[in-house]
Order: C-alpha cells, then sequence, then structure tokens
C-alpha cells in the first residue's frame, strides 16, 4: 500500500512525484518503457515553465544548457510574438529537448525518495471510497496489485487510467495529418531552417545535432493511424510537398500526429486524477504539449499532499479540476485557433490581416503572447482584494528579511505555503500563527513594492490573497487561510 500511485513517467508524472515527496508523501510511479525512450518529442520550455519550475530551483540548470529565443511560437500570424516586457521572470522559449527535461525531473523526483518502478505497466484498476487498487504486469511475465489512497493518470493522450476510471474524453477528431521524421539528408545544406514550400505544400525543418527533423503534411493518412511511418511514406510526401526529390536516410524516429482535440470531462473522479496528455490532447501548434503537463503537475502536487495529509479542506482537491480544466480549454481553444489560421482560406483573411494588425500593436503584441504562452493564468482566489497579483503567479520579488536579501522564487523552493508580511509592525504574521504548521511566514521588505502590505502564495506560487495600501483587505485573511489550508491549529 502507497499513498499515491503515479501512472506514467513524463514530464507531469515525474514532476508531481516529486512534488509529492517533497511533502512528505510516499509515492510510487509506474512506467511501461523500460527505458527512455530515444527519440524527442520536443524542444521548447515556454516563459511560465520556467517561471514555475524556479520556484523549485529547477530552471537555472536547463536555462545553462539550452538556447533561449526571446519570441513565443504561433502559427498562422505573420507577426512575431515577442516575450520582453511580458510578465515573466523568463523573457523567452527555451530550446532544450524533452529528454533532457524529463532526465533533471527523474533525477529530482529519486533524490526525494520517489521510487519508479520501469518496465511495469498498468492492466486494470478499480477504486472505493477508501483507496484505488491497480493491476500491475512486471515485465516479466508477473502480475500483481498494489493500492494507493490515490491514483494519478500521467499515461498519455491514450491514457489506460481515464478509460479504466470512465472518464469521457470528448472533442473533435482529427481531420488532417502530418508526419514527422528525424532523419539525415544526403545532401545536409539541402533545406534551410524553418519552412521551404513547394507546389504542394511546405517541409518545416529544424536543424539538430547530426540529423534534422522534419514536418509536412501528410497527402495520403491510412484508415488507421496507427500504421507505422516508413521511411519510404516520409520520402513519399517531403517530395509530393517540394515537387523535387531531397534524399533523406538514417531515420531515428518517424511518426503521425493530427489536430485532435480533446478533454477529459473530469481531472478528479474519486480517487484517481488525470494531469498532462492523460487530461486533454490538442493540435501541436504553439509548442505548449510539455508546458502544459508541467503546469497541472504543479498545481494538483500540493493539493493532493494536503489531502492525503488530511490537512486540506474537503473543497481543495475539486479546485485542481476546476482551475486545470478552464486553463485545458484555453489551450485548446488557442491551438485550434492557430490550426484555423496557418490553413486559412479567402474566408478567413480578414480575421487574419485583424488579428495581424492587433499582433503587430505594442500592446496587442503583449496581450497575445502572454495569452498564447499561459502567462495571463488567472485562478478565482475568494479573498484578496482586486489587486491584478491576485490569482496570477506572484512575480518573483526581490526581498530583504532578518537573515539577509532573498526572493520569492527561493522562498517556495520548500514546496510550501508563504505569507509575507511586509507591514513595519508585523500584525499581519501574528494574524497568521495559528497556521504556521502549514504555511511558512515570512517578515520581510520589498523596496520595490512599498504599497503592497502583505501576501499569501500558494505552493505553485499563485497570490491567494494580497493586501495593498488602496485595500482594506487585511481583515479577510483568516477566511483565506481557512479557505485554502483548512481550520486554524488548536
Amino acid at each position: 500500500m502507497t499513498e499515491v500511485l503515479v501512472i506514467g513517467a513524463g514530464p507531469a508524472g515525474l514532476l508531481l512525484a516529486a512534488e509529492l515527496r517533497l511533502a512528505g508523501i510516499d509515492t510510487v510511479v509506474i512506467e511501461r518503457n523500460a527505458e527512455r525512450p530515444p527519440f524527442c518529442r520536443g524542444f521548447n520550455l515556454n516563459a511560465r515553465a520556467l517561471d514555475l519550475l524556479s520556484r523549485r530551483g529547477l530552471s537555472d540548470r536547463l536555462v545553462e544548457e539550452g538556447w533561449k529565443v526571446p519570441h513565443a511560437a504561433f502559427a498562422g500570424l505573420p507577426v512575431t510574438l515577442t516575450l520582453p516586457g511580458t510578465h515573466t521572470g523568463h523573457p523567452y522559449s527555451l530550446g532544450i529537448p524533452q529528454t533532457r527535461v524529463e532526465e533533471l525531473l527523474e533525477s529530482h523526483a529519486r533524490q526525494l525518495g520517489a521510487e519508479i518502478r520501469r518496465g511495469h505497466e498498468l492492466r486494470a484498476l478499480t477504486q472505493d471510497e477508501h483507496a484505488v487498487t491497480a493491476t500491475i504486469a512486471d515485465g516479466f511475465g508477473g502480475v500483481y496489485q498494489i493500492g494507493a489512497q490515490y491514483l494519478a493518470g500521467c499515461d498519455g493522450g491514450r491514457s489506460t487510467v481515464r478509460k479504466q476510471a470512465a472518464i469521457d474524453f470528448p472533442g473533435t477528431p482529427a481531420t488532417k495529418f502530418s508526419l514527422l521524421g528525424d532523419v539525415e539528408l544526403a545532401e545536409p545544406d539541402a533545406l534551410p531552417f524553418g519552412p521551404t514550400t513547394g507546389p504542394g505544400g511546405a517541409v518545416f525543418v529544424i536543424p539538430r545535432p547530426g540529423y534534422v527533423r522534419l514536418i509536412t503534411a501528410d497527402p495520403n493518412p491510412p484508415a488507421d493511424r496507427d500504421t507505422p511511418v516508413t521511411l519510404p511514406v516520409l520520402q513519399a510526401a517531403v517530395d509530393h510537398a517540394l515537387a523535387r526529390h531531397v534524399r533523406l536516410h538514417s531515420p531515428r524516429w518517424l511518426t503521425r500526429f493530427g489536430n485532435a482535440a480533446r478533454q477529459a470531462t473530469q481531472y478528479v473522479r474519486g480517487r484517481v486524477l488525470l494531469a498532462g496528455d492523460a487530461a486533454h490532447i490538442h493540435p501541436p501548434a504553439g509548442a505548449i504539449g510539455v508546458n502544459i503537463a508541467l503546469d497541472d503537475a504543479f498545481n494538483l502536487g500540493w493539493k493532493l499532499a494536503a489531502t492525503v495529509r488530511r490537512t486540506a479542506p474537503a473543497h481543495l482537491l475539486p479546485t485542481y479540476h476546476t482551475e486545470r480544466h478552464t486553463a485545458g480549454a484555453h489551450v485548446l481553444a488557442n491551438t485550434q485557433a492557430q490550426t484555423l489560421l496557418a490553413d486559412a482560406d479567402d474566408r478567413l483573411r480578414p480575421l487574419l490581416d485583424l488579428l495581424t494588425r492587433v499582433a503587430a500593436h505594442p500592446s496587442g503584441n503583449r496581450a497575445f503572447t502572454e495569452t498564447i504562452v499561459g502567462l495571463d493564468t488567472r485562478y478565482d482566489m475568494p479573498f484578496g482584494g482586486t489587486h491584478p497579483w491576485l490569482g496570477r503567479l506572484a512575480p518573483n520579488l526581490p526581498l530583504t528579511t532578518p537573515t539577509g536579501p532573498t526572493d520569492v522564487a527561493t522562498l517556495l523552493t520548500a514546496g510550501r505555503a508563504v505569507l509575507l508580511d511586509l507591514t513595519d509592525d508585523h500584525t499581519i504574521a501574528k494574524t497568521a500563527a495559528a497556521w504556521s504548521d502549514r504555511i511558512a511566514i515570512i517578515e520581510a521588505s520589498c523596496p520595490t513594492h512599498p504599497d503592497v502590505r502583505a501576501l499569501l502564495l500558494r505552493p505553485d506560487g499563485h497570490t491567494a490573497w494580497l493586501h495593498a495600501d488602496s485595500d482594506d483587505a487585511a481583515n479577510t485573511l483568516p477566511a483565506a487561510l481557512h479557505h485554502w489550508h483548512g481550520p486554524r491549529h488548536r
């Protein structure tokens, strides 16, 4: 019996396991692949994902290894969406292989004590009001059962967990398919970086060390989308698009993907939860997949941990669905809109022209960028006034404490909620003392924002309550603490 069983060791599962272990929750991860796949699904961490990872001290090493691009990915508009000037501490997209991100997250989870069983596969699950029981194949012909208080499905778009839990997955099926191939070119300079357009379509090229990644439309998709992609199939599609032969060889990874968009109706069903692609799939436009998976895990981890510890109010875990289902719906809408714009016909030309002019304006450009990247993500907070930070990821404020200088990101690395008392007499800290067993209470000063008197930061970094000079929110602090962290300690 374990406290939480996580199915899937992708970005969502590994980060969730680390978040749970940070809170001291016994966690076992089940991953059907004995080894991490040799191919790389993606190469992008966006500004919001980096901001979140920085709240656990995980971003700096990735930033050192990756390459920075000062704009966001957006298909369909002939305008660059710039990140400098947006509300982020990381005003760039980071080029870094998803495999490297997973390596770091797995190392982090293992160092915190997570048990990761590779080569094991979920076959079935049942749940009752007390626990979940999972049937697992061990990879050697054996089958065993493991019980858990909760089970989190982070096992991809074809999630076994979602199917076993009978959670509906409505949406739109794929209507168009593209081919992706990591291959070598017989003539290395035959295709430049970016799109190359021909009479039959376009081929997008991403150079990688020793090979290139090619993406092009599948002109003849099979009835069964699971039909393996072969090098001749990709070669024919590239030749069709360009109306000339560019010889490909030495394939590393060949796959097909479509523009399906689906979202689980429930992210929480009893003691079963979904995160990442198990909860939502969407067109690849905007390169958002890994990033939203990490976002799900950050939101879920602390809520599930508090629920397991029985310090959480009854309504806390359901807010995971409320908050992340809404955010997921926005991502589906954003990526579907990009797909439509990228394939705009004469009927959509006026809309494309309008959006292009809006995105060319500095204010419009920033709004577009923050929406696509998720920097505008705001969760409903019932207490704390109307300050623009309320509900959003709090900025990484520089702070001075009795023990020296620090900042918001550093204070959040322990994975606990933080109350920042920035008042001169520190009366706010006294009000929160009854919750000191669940939150870190920090007396500090913030010279860059003298109007802010106090902030309550959730473990995921979002501002749950804020008191400023211009409001009278101070008396709502006990209600906010009770709402997010349960009754005061007696």
